[in-house]
């Protein structure tokens, strides 16, 4: 086995000991150890109205993350289109592609990312809007791609012929690649010949099956030839497998109580979770998701992380680190996230 090229997908969690600003400075952190650990790229996620998540602006995350990094890639997984104007996004990231040529990623993918408040207020208070927005999400997609060309596009407004491009003279493109934790997306990227990327790090299941969709149905692009995919894994690797899980348990928490409809919290500190019993009931949820994690020493670690990689046919895994923190780190740190990086890489 041949070990993958590895990438980061970061939420940007809080910490029950954190405030916003501290979340951000650990993940600038983070982006730097992937950046000096020869990570091939960084991307953050779109969440909002979640006490323990602060990644809710995507583009606003590049900008500080491309700033302070000097060769990895750093993009979006994903923005959710849904939430926001085709033309927007479109203008945000050929921005980004502009002050980082050859640095960007466009990740998109069709869910809210949120809960049905905040939905209804990032479409203007209609809900109309807001579903009209995931049933036009294939022409949205097409729309963004369109605008950030160069040539942009010409529409007729009050009986003139107009330009309408993303940015004035764009001199390379950002990668638009296609998210999704169903088939829906593997469908639409291969039809597009757009790069794809299966959510397994949350989906857990049915992985297999979207990226043989994928492949099998792949139209190729002049940008894109042939189809290319990575793994998404949750991982927390420490120096033994014991301390390995307990730096993991606050998110297994989080995750029970996403699943179960259980308030949202900051994300515990280790100490904090360990006094938080798991339900008997939610038992077997608990020990699904570890199976399906990453969670170890870095020898078997290392190991599980080719196996993955070989199972599936990919030459890229991207890694969330789950890790929490112990009491009294400093608040605008984040150790043992940044440890799980550096024992991947070796």
């Amino acid at each position: 086995m041949t070990f993958p090229a590895l990438s980061v997908l970061d939420l940007v969690p809080v910490r029950s000991d954190q405030r916003t600003g501290d979340a951000l400075a650990a993940s600038r952190s983070l982006a730097r150890t992937a950046d000096a650990a020869g990570y091939t790229r960084y991307w953050v996620a779109e969440h909002h109205n979640m006490p323990a998540v602060a990644a809710t602006n995507p583009p606003v995350l590049i900008a500080m993350l491309a700033a302070a990094t000097e060769r990895i890639r750093v993009g979006s997984g994903g923005v959710m289109l849904p939430n926001h104007e085709p033309l927007v996004v479109a203008e945000q990231f050929a921005l980004l592609e502009a002050a980082f040529p050859g640095r960007i990623d466009l990740g998109i993918g069709r869910a809210p990312g949120t809960d049905p408040l905040t939905r209804y207020v990032l479409r203007g208070g209609s809900s109309a809007a807001a579903d009209d927005a995931v049933t036009r999400f294939p022409e949205y997609v097409d729309d963004i791609i369109t605008l950030m060309h160069p040539d942009g596009v010409e529409m007729t407004v009050g009986g003139r012929r107009q330009p309408l491009r993303a940015t004035p003279r764009s001199a390379s493109l950002p990668t638009v690649w296609l998210l999704g934790s169903s088939d829906y997306s593997a469908r639409l990227a291969a039809s597009r010949g757009l790069p794809y990327v299966f959510a397994h790090h949350f989906a857990g299941q049915g992985t297999a099956e979207a990226i043989e969709l994928y492949r099998s149905s792949y139209q190729p692009s002049e940008a894109h030839p042939e189809p290319r995919t990575f793994l998404t894994v949750n991982a927390a690797v420490a120096a033994t497998a014991e301390e390995a899980r307990r730096l993991a348990l606050p998110q297994v928490l989080q995750m029970v109580a996403l699943r179960t409809g259980a308030p949202l919290t900051a994300q515990r500190l280790v100490e904090e979770a360990e006094t938080t019993p798991v339900p008997e009931a939610h038992r077997g949820m608990v020990d699904a998701m570890l199976t399906r994690w990453v969670v170890d020493e870095p020898v078997a670690a290392r190991r599980r992380v080719e196996e993955l990689a070989t199972e599936f046919g990919v030459d890229e895994v991207m890694v969330h680190p789950v890790t929490s923190a112990f009491a009294g780190t400093d608040a605008a740190a984040s150790p043992a996230r940044e440890e799980t990086l550096r024992l991947l890489a070796g």
